[in-house]
């Protein structure tokens, strides 16, 4: 059995639970949450793994696994010190790595104590792929976001566009994934898992757009090397508890821990 402590109790942490609570190979043992959150996360946790503990930090214990779920800022707080430790770990929050010097705070934490951290495909596929060709040689890598102009509210868009008039597909964004992710740091987990999987922040290329024509969070890369080349278009649906997060990235998370803790893993 896979001993698991998650931190986060919000949207993905909840529909990890609810799909795994009648996998006996698979056994969570203590959700993380700040202490302002705790006596919320009791009462969602008792009903989904009864014999998790519900705790602020992971103290001394030694999970098998570490998993956040939880946001950026635990990255820092939880990640790397558990890393540190020998705890191996799981990231779902991939935008953050793009935060300078993230990623090899993390790689440096995780050779200190002997373990890995596995970063997350979350909302998008074929990182297997991209991964693969980036061992023969990448020469291009391009993202295309497009969102309902509502989902573009709360973002520097909103400052420079219309979003409740727009009758066509407007680009809001075209730069660097780097750009991206400092731009729209809520919209950054799939240009960084991508950009982490092939070329690099700097070298992966991200066009945002608000499309009124679009109900669903559509992306589409393009990718070209020495393998020859693909294309990928995904329209993600929005998690139910949370229409900012796709349902994709829970399924992503419960598919990780599967491959962790069953005989056969793909």
């Amino acid at each position: 059995m896979l001993h698991v402590s998650m931190i986060g109790c919000g949207a993905i942490g909840v529909g990890v639970m609810e799909i795994l609570k009648s996998d006996p190979e698979v056994a969570f043992d203590m959700v993380v949450v700040p202490e302002a959150h705790m006596e919320r996360a009791r009462s969602t946790v008792s009903t989904l793994a009864p014999t998790a503990r519900v705790v602020s930090r992971l103290g001394e214990e030694r999970p098998d696994l570490l998993i956040e779920c939880a946001g950026h800022q635990a990255i820092a707080e939880h990640i790397i010190p558990a890393l540190e430790r020998g705890i191996p770990c799981m990231v779902v929050s991939i935008g953050a790595l793009s935060e300078p010097g993230l990623v090899d705070q993390l790689e440096a934490a995780a050779r200190a104590g002997k373990t890995q951290v596995q970063l997350l495909s979350g909302a998008i596929g074929a990182i297997d792929a991209l991964a693969a060709a980036k061992v023969g040689g990448l020469e291009s890598v391009v993202y295309t976001g497009r969102k309902p102009p509502q989902a573009w509210k709360d973002t520097p868009a909103e400052a420079a566009f219309d979003l409740d008039a727009l009758k066509e597909p407007t680009i809001i964004f075209e730069g660097s994934a780097r750009e991206a992710a400092r731009l729209y740091p809520k919209n950054a987990n799939v240009a960084a898992t991508l950009s982490l999987a092939g070329l690099g922040l700097d070298q992966t290329r991200v066009r945002l757009y608000a499309d009124p024509g679009v109900s669903e969070n559509v992306h589409y890369v393009e990718a070209r090397g020495a393998f020859g080349g693909f294309e990928l278009t995904m329209r993600g649906k929005p998690l139910a508890a949370n229409p900012k997060t796709s349902a994709l990235t829970v399924y992503s998370v419960v598919r990780a821990l599967g491959n962790r803790a069953h005989a056969l893993s793909i």
